[in-house]
């Protein structure tokens, strides 16, 4: 009788142990536990013959294509959209300058929706969208982002829907955004409330300009620029745009970002780098 439950009692150790295991591997495994993934997203080209608007020299850098990009963050079963690329009416309709031969050119290949539905997603079914400000180059899905709750500064919104809202601010791209459930933000925000995606206040480009710092466990941390920077050439110079709508602010902006990639080892990423775009993987790939 003994030597039977002896026998009894090792199996339900074992079978105890199976079950702990079992428990812990579906934990770590499950949606909820999952860190932040980083889609990125090809969504046009803006090539310049002129660069001194950006406060920058021919000779200091070769450069003269920006790359558009939009990405997508999921993280807790939520999705997110960071920045929604250049306006969607000329998709597919190769090179257009809007203002004539003086003009930049601009190539959009194929929409950030038609990208979306690759990972069997619409524009519908977003939970968050935040742009890093509302250029025209940044907003131009923006109208479709119809349920997702918008993460704006109260200054970027203030500006966007005044009278006369700053230079590259084309209200027919986000218009529709006034109807969307709205977080109206004062400063840095927790996107998801565990730390792990951070919008960050940088005003100076725009009234409420912001950028986003994104904590992924096997690329490590990764600061998204928005247009704090335009080009390598930007930062290694500190050039401030002449079309910034505040000198000071932007300088003290970028101060404070080389002090934060300082503390925190966080990656740059210049959104619009043509070389850096060149190297990443663009989605359904993507980083965690």
């Amino acid at each position: 009788m003994i030597s039977v439950l002896t026998h009894m009692t090792r199996r339900m150790r074992r079978w105890s142990t199976v079950f702990v295991t079992l428990f812990a591997l579906t934990a770590c495994s499950s949606p909820q536990n999952d860190g932040p993934k980083l889609y990125v997203m090809d969504c046009g080209e803006i090539t310049f013959t002129d660069i001194s608007f950006f406060s920058l020299k021919p000779e200091d850098t070769d450069i003269r294509t920006l790359f558009v990009p939009c990405y997508l963050i999921t993280h807790q079963g939520k999705t997110l959209m960071w920045d929604v690329g250049l306006p969607l009416n000329i998709v597919g309709k190769g090179v257009v300058q809007p203002n004539g031969d003086a003009g930049p050119a601009m190539v959009y290949q194929r929409s950030v929706v038609d990208q979306l539905a690759d990972l069997n997603l619409a524009p519908d079914q977003i939970d968050y969208l935040a742009l890093s400000h509302m250029h025209y180059d940044h907003t131009g899905a923006a109208n479709l982002f119809t349920r997702a709750k918008w993460l704006v500064q109260r200054s970027e919104y203030d500006a966007a829907f005044s009278a006369s809202p700053p230079v590259a601010f084309v209200p027919d791209t986000y218009a529709a955004l006034k109807n969307n459930p709205t977080e109206i933000l004062e400063g840095d925000y927790d996107v998801f409330g565990d730390g792990s995606v951070t919008i960050l206040s940088t005003p100076g480009h725009t009234p409420g300009h912001q950028m986003l710092l994104i904590d992924l466990a096997k690329t490590g941390k990764v600061l998204l620029s928005g247009d704090l920077y335009h080009f390598r050439a930007s930062r290694a110079l500190q050039a401030v745009p002449l079309f910034n709508t505040d000198i000071e602010q932007s300088k003290q902006s970028m101060a404070h970002i080389e002090d934060v990639i300082q503390k925190t080892g966080a990656t740059l990423w210049i959104e619009h780098d043509k070389e850096l775009a060149e190297t990443l993987n663009m989605s359904p790939a993507f980083y965690d």
